[in-house]
């Protein structure tokens, strides 16, 4: 309630496309300013997911940071999966980023080529031959993307260490989507050699992909569009339920310390 102005937070999600804005009405009903962002899929945006160009990304940053109702001076980023790599990509290249959390999010460019002024970053390497499929006949993609540590796909790898804001990854340890407690590992490290702030990182074991508002329903598997067939997302009901409930909490505390300066001492009301 009130005129405001609030925190501001832009939220993506990853590649199902479209615009899901049901995460970011709830975050605005607990206080914040919260931009829904499309990004491929929806209206007159590219139908498929094969190149980004960061300039898009940035005109949003700016509206938000020019909004009469969202307080200054930085705000907030929220991916989630390929949103996630986006946020990671916005904080190390634009300005006026104060905090970015990812939800099972990854340090590497994935799935598409990345494209700012004169630097372009390839997407991660994939072999499908690493898909495994069980008697179900629903694919366990797991393993197929390479390891960015390694020759060519290092360059792939998101330089985090420009970013000028603070990171929170959450992490859903039984994750058959990618290796996402590896990827928050391994940004960690990286900000950590060049000087920068540890990261928070919040691991949940037993849960999935799939991390999203509480009372959710989880979502174990589903049609994953850059592979064109159901993936397994994992996650085992009640302890992903559970982190879904701590993760949301978790966000909310993360974006009010950084955004707003005050801790949060309140309850979820959903």
């Amino acid at each position: 309630s009130g005129n405001g102005p609030f925190a501001g937070i832009i939220d993506l999600y990853g590649t199902g496309g479209g615009l899901p804005e049901y995460r970011a009405c709830l975050l605005a009903n607990h206080g914040f300013a919260v931009l829904a962002l499309a990004f491929y899929s929806y209206e007159d945006l590219p139908k498929e997911m094969k190149e980004f160009h960061l300039e898009y990304f940035e005109e949003a940053v700016n509206y938000m940071l020019q909004h009469t109702q969202v307080k200054g001076p930085g705000i907030g980023l929220l991916g989630h999966s390929k949103g996630g790599d986006l946020c990671v990509s916005m904080a190390s290249f634009l300005k006026g980023i104060t905090a970015t959390a990812l939800i099972n999010g990854s340090v590497a460019n994935v799935g598409a080529v990345l494209r700012y002024k004169d630097i372009t970053i390839p997407p991660l390497g994939v072999n499908q031959k690493r898909i495994k499929v069980g008697k179900s006949g629903i694919a366990d993609v797991i393993d197929v993307l390479n390891n960015p540590l390694e020759g060519p796909d290092r360059q792939s790898f998101i330089p985090l260490e420009k970013a000028e804001c603070c990171f929170l990854f959450i992490v859903g340890q039984d994750d058959h989507n990618w290796k996402s407690e590896f990827f928050a590992v391994e940004g960690s490290k990286r900000l950590q050699a060049h000087g920068k702030e540890k990261p928070e990182i919040v691991c949940y074991p037993g849960a999935g992909h799939y991390i999203e508002p509480p009372f959710f329903p989880m979502c174990p598997a589903s049609m994953h569009l850059l592979f064109g067939k159901p993936v397994i997302w994992g996650g085992e009901p009640k302890a992903h339920c559970e982190a879904q409930i701590d993760a949301w909490q978790q966000i909310q505390a993360f974006f009010r310390k950084h955004l707003t300066g005050k801790p949060s001492g309140t309850s979820s009301k959903l």
